[in-house]
């Protein structure tokens, strides 16, 4: 009765969606960085939605300086990388609002960050959200769902450690 809500050992954890969208393979992300899976693997989302929320409960690691990407440590030891775009860094921070910092706890749904979608596109730039395990020798198993998404709703990644 004591271990009735304890995870059960063979039994995946989920990534959700952090925006609404479409869930893509991330081989075919148009940057070669992320397409050649070289910070982890992982799936992105083609966003229809401004706001970008966790994926996961953990503890943000990161924000970086232009508010474009966010490191998370879930709960159970996995690191989540979110990159919000494709080369917007180049955008020092224009278009996009954090609403967490570096020790900050969040839950599945918690808001990270407004992103003007509209404003990176005309200045060129793509808006493919990676979201990339980057810890991936710690996984045994990982399974991508590449569909329609809503935020915080949708599983797009299980995995088993």
């Amino acid at each position: 009765m004591f271990g009735l809500f304890k995870k059960k050992e063979n039994e995946a954890s989920e990534i959700f969606a952090t925006q609404n969208g479409t869930a893509i393979a991330l081989t075919d992300v148009p940057d070669e960085v992320f397409s050649e899976k070289m910070l982890g693997d992982g799936i992105a989302i083609i966003p229809t939605s401004n706001e970008v929320v966790s994926p996961v409960n953990g503890t943000i690691i990161d924000v970086t300086e232009t508010l474009h990407a966010y490191c998370i440590a879930t709960d159970d030891g996995l690191e989540i990388l979110i990159h919000i775009g494709v080369d917007t860094v180049e955008l020092k921070g224009e278009g996009f609002e954090s609403f967490v910092k570096a020790n900050d706890k969040v839950k599945v749904g918690d808001k990270l960050a407004t992103v003007d979608l509209d404003f990176i596109k005309s200045k060129g730039y793509q808006t493919h959200t990676p979201i990339i395990i980057t810890n991936m020798q710690d996984i045994k198993e990982m399974k991508t769902n590449l569909v329609q998404t809503q935020q915080a709703k949708t599983v797009v990644m299980t995995y088993k450690k």
